[in-house]
């Protein structure tokens, strides 16, 4: 697709139907959302320009390919801007793998919002759509970690006209056309995966009230109003019946009813409400940026109105607006994945960027995608905000054929899948038992707190998926690189064995995030007994297969609900198991996620909120946070110190030594500790107590295939992995669209 007015006129147009304006560099993959719907828009016979990594000081980038003929199109990229410019202690990142020659400072911090400015500023009259995962996850008032306070929607800030969120291919594509045929872009107001300001609640709807965590009264005696309110009667926003005696209203000439309020202390009654006419008020922007409560019960609120068959629009005032949010778009069918990534992709960057390298691309040129979305319902993760928790997947024949393009398209292949997955990598083709209970279904994991009995756990698709892709000629390795829910695949021993003993090189990365069940509760996350069972298969399956294979576990410090104490064990169990953590990062509270909720309101929205609801510990403070961290480098000397203090204060001087089960060396043992590990700020030797790795030769590098490596600690975003469900760094989000 052009990028210039150059490559325009080699086209022959004067002038572009729909300009995409994102944050990445353009390349044609089917991992970058730019490229998706770009090919999905020019298959629908509009043309489609790229304005990619402008120059958001002035407006010259934003007009050199003239004005749209109907929208501008917004996004920040793959990555949340702001994600993907500061690390979680909020400094400035060096490098930026989507930019080439992985520069930095090539987007200006909160995209989203200056570069929809720009588009306005550039042509007035043009409307402006934004999308993709920064937007999508800032279409409520939402905590910013940044700067430390509740900001509004996006969609008020970035002055744009209408939102796109998750997964809004059926979304552009209304949308697109019914510009087309001249509908103002304000009266389109009924599209799935949308978010708008409206000036009220649309005439028919029913507003259940949900701006209160406590109602005073016993709610418990309160009439249904449904079934006793007679004709001169009417019910007043404490839910009590008063006489009405005024004349009736005259009926609206449109003949439409007007709103009805339902307060929350009659929310029993909402089962009788008709769906696609019921909203819910949330709690205001002004409540919710001065009652972390209120913000936490909005975030519970949002999180339960999740699933697309059952969820009711959202509303929220924002001073004398609404932002309204409709339902989540329907996932897609294996029909339409197929079609998205079966466009003619060229799958390589652009050539105006020849000769210089695209970190993100080089790490997923020869990685395939086959599903979207997660059920895992983790607190600390972004995906299923934005791809939803049904699971979507591509058909065999189209994921194969994709393979066959990679060795035909993709300059150097070597006969190596780098990654046969997604956002987690075993949930393929998993989906409900019974479409009429996913369909009712409000619970945010159907993993969590044990795996749903409706919820299919046979693995067998994704065992005949890699059986073939094996076969096919020119491929000799398909690596499974993505994220693997360890407690799913312990269900199917058979998916294990295969997984081990075809796709692992080496080692293979897992998350247990935690080792104690009370952060694991605020996670989500299945206790150490999940892991145990996978890492007894792994080992055995590995051994049957002759190969020396490791576990990485990965883990999270500074999680809302983990105290210096949770993290002592943490690393007692990290020290017992032989794992010593290299790159470690603590929690990153990326927006709208429940953890965040947790780490800003100090409340536990997976229950319900009161203002006497349980509190929830955070460590906010950088010393707080960077104390946590030390404890997954227990085997650092620049940590000693900071960990004897530490554990002085916990009262646990007994872990300070050098004997069996203690932690850290004491002052006087320090000196001759360091000297024996090479005097260098890392430790070379295996971690006290873990025989296998002990036995490994120590010349060898510890981090490279059939050595022990070195476990990994993540962020607490999940957001964060590359295009195609490959991680792109310890600490960065979850590609997007």
């Amino acid at each position: 697709m052009p990028t210039s007015r150059a490559e325009m006129d080699q086209l022959g147009w004067d002038s572009c139907d729909i300009i995409i304006v994102t944050g990445d560099a353009y390349v044609d993959h089917p991992s970058f959302g730019m490229a998706i719907m770009g090919r999905l828009l020019e298959s629908q016979g509009f043309r489609v320009g790229i304005i990619s990594q402008p120059d958001w000081r002035s407006n010259d980038d934003f007009t050199a390919l003239g004005k749209p003929n109907l929208y501008f199109g917004v996004t920040a990229g793959n990555m949340d801007s702001m994600i993907n410019a500061y690390t979680a202690d909020l400094r400035l990142r060096s490098d930026d793998a989507y930019t080439p020659g992985g520069e930095a400072g090539k987007r200006p911090d909160r995209a989203v919002i200056v570069y929809s400015q720009r588009c306005k500023n550039a042509f007035k009259d043009v409307p402006v759509v934004i999308g993709g995962i920064e937007a999508s996850l800032r279409r409520i008032a939402q905590y910013d970690y940044w700067s430390d306070c509740v900001r509004r929607s996006v969609l008020i800030d970035s002055t744009a006209d209408i939102l796109l969120y998750g997964n809004a291919e059926r979304a552009i594509v209304d949308l697109s056309h019914r510009l087309a045929v001249g509908e103002p872009v304000a009266a389109i107001n009924d599209l799935r995966g949308t978010t708008l300001v409206v000036n009220h609640t649309p005439n028919g709807f029913t507003e259940l009230d949900s701006t209160r965590i406590d109602w005073p009264g016993r709610i418990d005696q309160m009439p249904n109003p449904y079934e006793v309110m007679h004709d001169k009667q009417t019910v007043d926003a404490d839910g009590n019946i008063q006489a009405d005696d005024a004349k009736p209203q005259e009926p609206n000439t449109d003949d439409v009813q007007a709103v009805r309020i339902v307060p929350m202390p009659l929310r029993r009654y909402e089962q009788d409400l008709v769906l696609d006419k019921t909203c819910i008020r949330l709690p205001s922007f002004e409540k919710v940026s001065k009652d972390p409560a209120l913000y936490a019960h909005a975030s519970r609120v949002l999180h339960q109105e999740s699933n697309p068959h059952n969820a009711r629009a959202l509303i929220q005032k924002h001073g004398n607006r609404d932002i309204w949010v409709n339902p989540p778009p329907i996932p897609l069918s294996t029909e339409e994945m197929d079609a998205v990534f079966g466009f003619e992709y060229t799958r390589v960057p652009h050539p105006k960027y020849e000769g210089q390298r695209i970190p993100a691309y080089d790490m997923i040129k020869t990685s395939v995608n086959i599903m979207r979305g997660c059920f895992g319902g983790c607190t600390f993760c972004s995906i299923t905000e934005h791809e939803g928790r049904i699971i979507q997947s591509r058909s065999e024949e189209s994921i194969l054929g994709e393979i066959e393009l990679i060795k035909e398209k993709v300059p150097g292949f070597t006969g190596t899948i780098s990654d046969l997955g997604g956002p987690t990598a075993n949930m393929y083709k998993l989906n409900c038992k019974d479409d009429n209970i996913q369909a009712s279904c409000r619970k945010l994991s159907c993993v969590y707190p044990e795996i749903c009995p409706n919820l299919k756990t046979d693995h067998s698709p994704t065992t005949q998926l890699y059986r073939k892709a094996r076969k096919i000629d020119g491929v000799h390795t398909v690596a499974i690189a993505s994220g693997l829910r360890y407690d799913l695949a312990v269900e199917d021993p058979e998916y294990v064995k295969e997984l081990v003993t075809h796709h692992v090189g080496g080692y293979l990365k897992i998350a247990p995030e935690h080792s104690e069940d009370r952060t694991l509760s605020k996670m989500m996350k299945p206790g150490m007994g999940s892991y145990r069972r996978f890492e007894k298969m792994f080992y055995k399956y590995s051994k049957e297969a002759g190969k020396k294979q490791y576990l990485i576990p990965y883990f999270i410090a500074a999680h809302p609900g983990c105290d210096d104490e949770e993290m002592m064990n943490l690393a007692l169990w990290l020290k017992e198991h032989g794992f010593e953590v290299d790159q470690v990062q603590t929690f990153y509270p990326s927006p709208m996620s429940l953890a965040t909720a947790m780490y800003y309101s100090g409340r536990n929205p997976l229950k319900k909120v009161t203002y006497k609801s349980e509190k929830v510990f955070s460590a906010k403070d950088i010393n707080q946070r960077r104390g946590q961290k030390a404890f997954l480098r227990y085997h650092d000397p620049a940590n000693w110190a900071r960990l004897r203090e530490a554990l002085r204060n916990l009262g646990r001087e007994d872990l300070i030594g050098t004997k069996p089960g203690q932690l850290v060396p004491a002052e006087h043992e320090e000196y001759k500790v360091r000297k024996r590990l090479g005097g260098t700020a890392k430790g070379t030797r295996p971690a006290r107590g873990d025989k296998r790795q002990q036995a490994l030769p120590k010349a060898q590098n510890r981090a490279g295939p059939g050595n022990k490596p070195k476990a990994s600690a993540k962020p607490g975003n999940r957001a964060g992995k590359k295009p195609g469900g490959k991680p792109t760094g310890r600490n960065k989000p979850r590609s997007g669209r």
